[in-house]
């Protein structure tokens, strides 16, 4: 070897080659077109970038993002890197987006476009009756959530009900009402078909009703408390006779109201009167009156009779007695009182109050009624029967009934007298009928 050959004289006599040996690696080669196994999402999208250009989708140093389609959701890496290894550097998945199960709905019901799929539109409805609360459409939204809030059906419809149609009634003989039936109202339900409970405003059926028009109504309640109502009337008729008119010198005594039909009217005649005709008349359904009205005459006092008893039955129930005794006609006790009841002829008559005279001592005795004149035997009859003695001035009060009710030994004030009669002696028609007149006699 020459000098700057590189060689020294001393390794001349060496030949043998040294090689380090390098582990063997991949030949890396940014050229090949598919470097990596291409890449394919299914129901998604890989946008890859690589430095060689848009033909080079899985060369080496290619790196990838990756993404979904609408209604689906990646798992795994979303950006991977193509590796010398020849494998990308992660691994991704789509998985379809769902959103949970609606809950059914109380009283109503939802239709879905694509069940729990993103983008699935339900739409909510109520039954009948019902009405919705919230909202009324729901979305499947991106993030596996329903949009809004579950609705509501409420009942808020009332219920129907149809009440019985109106009805009118004639009072039946004899009274002022009518009884009235009728079927319970038709209720039903709108909603649920539960009626919680039905009240009436108004008598029963079955009831009693006065003349007159009278407002039934029902309200029904249903479960969420909405209410109905219905109404109709019942009209009560009397049928009536033209009003009746008493007689002069009587009264009238009706059952019921008077005039209506099947009322009775009774006929009496005041003291001292006779009735002629007929004794009642009946409120008919032709609206007018049975017979004709009677009349009231003075009563005729048959003084020719057998006894004292025949005699004052025929005063019975009509007039009171008063019997003045005296032993002779110019008896001054006697002539006192006569002048006091002559004076007071009105209440007397008022009172029906009918006097006897007994004066004298036989055989000139003298017993009178009014105008007509007693018997002997009638007299003294009429003595014994009543003790009426003859040797001093005494007088005797007799009622309608027969029975002696008072007696007096000296004259008495009118007043006095017609006070102890209106006290103790009158009916209660006759104290009507005295109230009633009470001006009369002033």
């Amino acid at each position: 070897p020459s000098p700057g050959s590189g060689y020294h004289a001393a390794e001349a006599y060496n030949n043998e080659v040294y090689v380090e040996e390098t582990p063997h690696t991949p030949t890396l080669d940014y050229r090949v077109p598919q470097w990596c196994y291409p890449l394919s999402i299914h129901h998604g999208e890989a946008i890859c970038y690589s430095p060689w250009g848009g033909n080079y989708r899985s060369s080496l140093g290619t790196r990838c993002e990756l993404s979904c389609d609408r209604g689906f959701r990646l798992f795994g890496q979303r950006s991977v890197q193509c590796l010398p290894s020849r494998h990308w550097s992660g691994m991704a998945y789509c998985r379809q987006i769902r959103c949970h199960v609606l809950l059914a709905l109380h009283y109503g019901s939802y239709q879905c476009t694509a069940g729990v799929l993103v983008d699935s539109r339900c739409d909510y409805a109520c039954l009948p009756g019902y009405q919705l609360e919230g909202d009324r459409t729901r979305m499947c939204m991106e993030d596996g959530r329903w949009s809004g809030s579950e609705p509501i059906c409420v009942d808020i419809e009332p219920p129907k009900i149809r009440c019985p149609d109106s009805r009118e009634r004639i009072a039946e003989p004899e009274k002022l009402t009518a009884t009235v039936y009728w079927d319970p109202p038709h209720v039903k339900d709108s909603a649920d078909g539960i009626i919680k409970r039905v009240t009436l405003r108004g008598p029963e059926p079955g009831s009693e009703f006065p003349e007159g028009e009278h407002v039934i109504r029902y309200t029904a309640y249903d479960q969420a408390y909405n209410r109905a109502s219905c109404k109709f009337v019942v009209r009560v008729q009397v049928s009536r006779c033209p009003v009746l008119k008493p007689p002069q010198n009587g009264y009238l005594s009706c059952t019921s109201a008077g005039n209506n039909y099947g009322a009775m009217c009774n006929y009496f005649c005041d003291g001292g009167y006779d009735r002629q005709g007929t004794p009642s008349r009946i409120c008919q359904s032709s609206h007018q009156w049975s017979g004709s009205q009677p009349t009231c005459v003075p009563m005729q006092i048959n003084v020719d009779v057998n006894s004292a008893a025949s005699l004052l039955d025929q005063f019975f129930e009509k007039r009171r007695l008063l019997i003045v005794s005296a032993p002779d006609p110019s008896d001054r006790f006697y002539k006192m009182q006569i002048a006091m009841l002559q004076q007071a002829t009105c209440g007397l008559d008022l009172r029906h109050i009918t006097i006897i005279e007994l004066v004298g001592q036989p055989p000139s005795e003298v017993g009178r009624i009014q105008e007509q004149q007693l018997s002997a035997s009638i007299i003294e009859q009429l003595r014994q029967f009543l003790q009426i003695t003859r040797s001093r001035f005494n007088m005797v009060l007799v009622d309608k009934q027969g029975t002696d009710r008072e007696r007096f030994i000296e004259p008495i004030d009118t007043d006095q007298l017609f006070d102890f009669i209106d006290t103790y002696l009158l009916s209660s028609q006759e104290a009507t009928r005295h109230a009633e007149n009470r001006d009369l006699c002033e």
